[in-house]
């Protein structure tokens, strides 16, 4: 018996290894439902394919005059099992093939793994991204993760049709090659890592930014509010001894208000930082 290993969407030919069958008949049987599937005969000059029970080879079946080879097109995973061609000529002769049928493999998806974004009481993600690498109605397939052409980590299904994730953490500033690749006995398909576009800093980290330089512009703007109502009220010296500035009253609050934000400033700045930090820069070439 003759094996033979296929992707879904594919075509594959049967040979029968006759180079012309001159007279006689031919037969095609598909052995899972013992369907005959095509037949030739040189006596009546007859060509002809089947669709089989419930029209499992319909539009699917080509089948060569000359040499009796059958080739089934648009191959499914219906159509694995056994075939076997009987040739009653002079000699009666048969040939068995074993087609089996994989599923066209479905390109990895790289995304952020949020789940594992900063917390009050982690640190370790202000320097290393979390990712996940996932592929969905699957089976008897691996999937991988590469660092260059070594693994570092993989998971396999056997027939069961489900969806795959496997986790990788790597630094911000790592310049190595990652990929993910999944493949069965076949084919494969790939997906590279690029740190800078599935890396992005954690949402919970944006905020701290956007407070920081909300504090910040806060600041400015009370300096420019007094020093234009100073300006304003500068005209003489009665309305200088009562402007904003100079009332000392006045002067007190608006230290508090400055000493405010800077309390502020300074308790977010860690974090601010942090969020720098873990803003993807540019890999050396």
């Amino acid at each position: 018996m003759q094996s033979l290993i296929v992707t879904e969407g594919d075509s594959v030919t049967l040979h029968t290894g006759v180079t012309e069958l001159h007279k006689g008949e031919l037969t095609w049987h598909f052995i899972a439902d013992k369907s005959l599937i095509a037949l030739i005969n040189r006596a009546y000059e007859a060509f002809s394919t089947m669709d089989g029970p419930n029209g499992r080879f319909r539009d699917r079946l080509k089948l060569d005059n000359n040499t009796g080879s059958l080739t089934i097109i648009n191959i499914r995973s219906e159509h694995a099992g056994v075939y076997e061609a009987q040739i009653f000529s002079d000699n009666t002769s048969s040939k068995r093939f074993k087609v089996t049928v994989y599923a066209r493999l479905p390109v990895p998806v790289i995304i952020r793994n949020y789940s594992q974004c900063s917390s009050s009481s982690s640190s370790t993600s202000h320097y290393n991204c979390s990712v996940l690498c996932s592929v969905v109605n699957v089976s008897a397939v691996s999937l991988s993760w590469y660092k260059g052409n070594s693994v570092l980590s993989s998971i396999s299904v056997s027939d069961l049709s489900i969806s795959l994730s496997l986790p990788l953490e790597v630094e911000y500033q790592d310049i190595n090659t990652y990929s993910c690749v999944i493949n069965n006995t076949i084919s494969n398909q790939n997906t590279h890592l690029d740190i800078n576009t599935h890396c992005q800093p954690c949402p919970d980290d944006l905020p701290v930014f956007n407070i920081a330089f909300l504090c910040a512009a806060a600041s400015v703007l009370i300096v420019v509010i007094v020093v234009m109502c100073c300006k304003k009220w500068r005209k003489t010296g009665q309305e200088r001894k009562s402007s904003a500035k100079c009332d000392p009253k006045t002067r007190t609050v608006v230290r508090s208000l400055m000493k405010v934000l800077q309390d502020v400033l300074q308790t977010k700045s860690d974090k601010t930082n942090a969020v720098y930090e873990n803003v993807p820069k540019n890999k050396s070439r």
